[in-house]
């Protein structure tokens, strides 16, 4: 009981959870996550994200099992190596779908319901058919994080900059073609051909990524990352300033546009994730790439509680 206990929480995958704490976005950058009530259904929001996702990765992983077994990493996963019944697995799945879906319609909100079940319909899409389908694979991945990000502003109510939906965009595109690259590093490093990967791999698209293309396309999300949050840092820097700061900056900061001092964290942010992918080789796991480099860990956590502060402090000083 106790192993199969761990096996469904393995397939759940609660490293990825970090992916839903994006339901946040909306009401951190409204100045509104601090207020009891949006805080409270914010948090509802990503425990309901956490079993949707958990439940499609169960899903994700029972229609894989196949071919995962063929891969040199993913035939560890439980379903794959055996150690959790697809049957169990398939239990599990629906209970944490639906349960969660009726969890929504009842403490969140209609229009985060519809959010989360385009979410599953386009999961599970992805999974029986867009995977097959070269850049449009990637695509979806990105566009998770995005209705992420639009269901936590409709669970809290609070609107979304253009600008920050933007970012969410850039960045996106930019882990899911890192992803797509690490997975091609994976396979050569287990001396598998590309002309075999269809066949030892559960990504049919792999073979026809050339490294080039995909290089191209990082370097572009890559970009377009910098540029967005830098329009979206300009457009939502606060412009209240306190009497006590104004009386210490010069004239010409009196009123300053603050949110631009987190820019260079999103420079070095990226330009680190790229040497993560280019020279250390890893990148296939987003969430795992963040909890075991130090320096990237410690640049969101710095860029975190820079904007926190910008936001929720400095307006609140006297």
């Amino acid at each position: 009981m106790i192993n199969t206990t761990y096996q469904i929480i393995r397939t759940m995958r609660p490293r990825q959870w970090l992916k839903n704490l994006s339901v946040f976005a909306a009401a951190v950058f409204s100045g509104n996550v601090l207020v009891p009530s949006v805080f409270t259904v914010g948090v509802k929001a990503f425990i309901a994200f956490c079993f949707i996702s958990s439940g499609v990765y169960l899903v994700n992983d029972i229609i894989d099992a196949p071919k995962d077994r063929l891969h040199p990493i993913k035939k560890n996963r439980p379903i794959a190596s055996g150690k959790l019944s697809p049957f169990l697995a398939w239990i599990v799945a629906f209970t944490f779908i639906f349960g969660s879906i009726f969890y929504s319609v009842t403490f969140i909100g209609t229009y985060f319901t519809v959010a989360i079940i385009a979410y599953i319909l386009m999961q599970l899409f992805y999974s029986l058919w867009i995977r097959n389908v070269i850049i449009l694979d990637s695509l979806i991945v990105a566009t998770g994080f995005v209705i992420r990000v639009f269901a936590g502003g409709f669970a809290t109510s609070n609107s979304l900059s253009s600008w920050l939906i933007l970012t969410t965009i850039g960045l996106s595109l930019l882990l899911a073609f890192g992803k797509r690259r690490s997975e091609k590093t994976i396979l050569k490093r287990h001396a598998i051909p590309a002309e075999v990967a269809e066949e030892k791999t559960t990504r049919k698209t792999l073979k026809h990524y050339p490294d080039s293309l995909l290089d191209s396309m990082i370097s572009m999300s890559a970009s377009f990352t910098i540029i967005s949050y830098a329009l979206f840092a300009f457009q939502t820097s606060t412009d209240k300033v306190s009497q006590t700061l104004k009386s210490i900056l010069p004239s010409i900061l009196s009123s300053p546009k603050w949110m631009m001092v987190t820019i260079p964290f999103i420079i070095y942010g990226v330009a680190r994730y790229l040497y993560v992918i280019y020279e250390k080789e890893e990148g296939e796991s987003p969430e795992r790439v963040l909890l075991n480099d130090m320096p990237l860990l410690l640049t969101v956590v710095m860029w975190g509680g820079v904007v926190m502060s910008i936001i929720y402090l400095i307006p609140s000083l006297t």
